[in-house]
């Protein structure tokens, strides 16, 4: 995958998609993920809006995707433990088990051919559909490149 022209997409879709007020997310991580690929040639992390991640602490998420272990396990991002609530061919979505929001706090979680975009999301059904659109619009923006 071209880094330049990723960035390029991630940049145009983090700022109209990514914020505090109206944007359907609240924070995003795009994360380099290629299983067959020697992983630690590259940092985990390929950008991020909205929130402040280290790449150590993101080793266990990586290591949750790999066991493919989904329904049955939960994981971190942040202070977050979250549980998968669905699962679909290239994308799950989870759910906050020790938000403090009233309404929640979920995540969506997609593949692409060379990373991981995980968007996050406060609010409940609504909050989770506007996230999806927006992670998938992401996906084909960056995919468009490859047809």
């Amino acid at each position: 995958m071209d880094w330049g022209f990723a960035q390029k997409v991630w940049e145009k879709w983090a700022s109209n998609s990514v914020g505090s007020s109206g944007e359907p997310l609240k924070a995003a991580l795009l994360l380099n993920y290629d299983p067959t690929g020697p992983s630690r040639l590259m940092s985990i992390i390929a950008a991020q809006q909205g929130i402040l991640a280290k790449s150590v602490e993101l080793c266990s998420f990586l290591e949750f995707i790999k066991l493919n272990n989904l329904p049955g396990e939960s994981f971190f991002i942040g202070s977050n433990e979250y549980i998968v609530t669905s699962i679909h061919e290239t994308w799950f979505c989870a759910r906050s088990l020790n938000t403090s929001r009233p309404a929640g706090e979920g995540a969506i979680v997609m593949q692409t051919a060379s990373f991981l975009l995980i968007g996050m999301y406060d609010g409940s059904i609504g909050a989770a559909s506007r996230a999806m659109v927006a992670v998938d619009q992401f996906s084909l923006q960056l995919n468009r490149k490859h047809h």
